[in-house]
């Protein structure tokens, strides 16, 4: 079930042929991990995984302090992956974090996964790259999914990212995406056509801090870690 062993003690669980299934945009040869999970159609009272993932998303132009639980709920993430991910791993690795569905220029745009990767081994910074940037503003997949409307497909993603040729150099010996909620695999699918076709033949794998579950998969969430 756990496929590679990434760290002694807490492990990240593979996506194996047993889950994949729920995520439609995966591949068997994709090597993705995740830590919890996230149950569909819940609000953040459901459990301590939807109230992790709750306070992640939360807007940065929210009052300063409903932004007290987004950093917590950061460096929550971050101590995590520092257990989670060996240092031989992280040593041979690069980080990089999924944009969010903002341009930088926009006020609603959200470095979380940047600054949950700073947290990784933050005494030895990891090597961190924003290696796939957005180049426009599109409608982030949860509040399309909330709102009735189509969420974004590998394709609409394909046209809006690029590869930041800034940081391409040196090429990463391996590249280790991080993102929020695996939900179809969409935004992964994308980020690991762009870094593949700019980085032939480097192995590429996914962590995420949770898949998405539906409510028929599961009693409660209370928080198992």
């Amino acid at each position: 079930m756990y496929g590679m062993r990434l760290a002694e003690g807490p492990v990240l669980q593979r996506v194996d042929a047993a889950l994949i299934g729920d995520h439609a945009r995966l591949e068997l040869t994709d090597e993705v991990y995740f830590w919890r999970e996230y149950t569909s159609g819940k609000d953040w009272t459901f459990g301590n995984t939807n109230q992790l993932i709750s306070n992640l998303k939360r807007e940065p132009t929210r009052p300063q302090g409903q932004l007290f639980y987004k950093s917590e709920a950061i460096k929550t993430c971050g101590a995590f992956l520092s257990t989670a991910l060996t240092s031989e791993w992280l040593d041979g690795t690069t980080l990089v974090p999924v944009p969010c569905s903002k341009a930088k220029a926009d006020p609603n745009y959200d470095d979380r996964m940047t600054r949950v990767c700073r947290l990784v081994r933050p005494a030895k910074s990891p090597n961190l790259r924003e290696l796939v940037v957005q180049t426009a503003t599109t409608v982030a997949a949860h509040k399309a999914m909330a709102e009735g409307k189509p969420r974004p497909t590998v394709e609409d993603l394909l046209k809006v990212y690029k590869i930041d040729e800034a940081l391409a150099a040196p090429t990463p010996v391996s590249i280790t995406i991080v993102d929020d909620v695996l939900t179809a695999g969409t935004h992964y699918r994308a980020m690991h056509t762009v870094l593949t076709k700019r980085f032939p033949g480097v192995r590429i794998i996914g962590v995420f801090v949770a898949r998405r579950i539906f409510p028929d998969d599961t009693i409660d969430d209370q928080g198992a870690i």
